[in-house]
C-alpha cells in the first residue's frame, strides 16, 4: 500500500483529504506544519508528499526545497496544494521542486490522477 504524506495545516482540508484517499488504498501519515513536514518524510519515507504552501513554521515552498535536498528524500514526488491559483504560483511551486500542483478547493478526481502519474505502477488500482 502506497503511503502518502499529507502536510496541511487545516483540520477540515486534512481530515476530508485523508479520508478519501484512505478509502482509494492509500495509507496516509499527516503533519501539521511545514518543519513536522520535512522531519516527517525523512524519518518516514513516504511514496509522494502532498505539500499544502501556505503552512505555518515553515511555508511550503521552504519545506519543500528541504525535502528535495535531503538525500533520503531528493527523489520523493511533491504535490503542491494551494488556494493560489495564479500561473506565477504555479511556477514558484515548480521551482521549489514540486512535481505537480493542485489548486483548493480540492478537485479529488484530478488530484488522484496526478498522484497516479507520480507514483506509476506502485499506484492502487
Amino acid at each position: 500500500m502506497p503511503r502518502l504524506l499529507l502536510v496541511e495545516d487545516n483540520d477540515m482540508n486534512r481530515d476530508m483529504l485523508s479520508r478519501r484517499l484512505e478509502r482509494r488504498g492509500y495509507e496516509v501519515i499527516i503533519a501539521v506544519d511545514g518543519e513536522a513536514g520535512v522531519r516527517m518524510a525523512t524519518e518516514q519515507e513516504p511514496d509522494l508528499v502532498i505539500m499544502d504552501l501556505r503552512l505555518p513554521v515553515l511555508d511550503g515552498w521552504e519545506a519543500t526545497r528541504q525535502i528535495k535536498a535531503h538525500p533520503v528524500t531528493c527523489g520523493t514526488p511533491v504535490v503542491a496544494l494551494t488556494a493560489d491559483a495564479f500561473v506565477e504560483d504555479r511556477e514558484k511551486a515548480l521551482a521549489a521542486g514540486c512535481d505537480g500542483f493542485e489548486t483548493k478547493p480540492v478537485e479529488f478526481k484530478r488530484l488522484l490522477a496526478t498522484i497516479e502519474l507520480l507514483l506509476g505502477e506502485s499506484a492502487p488500482r
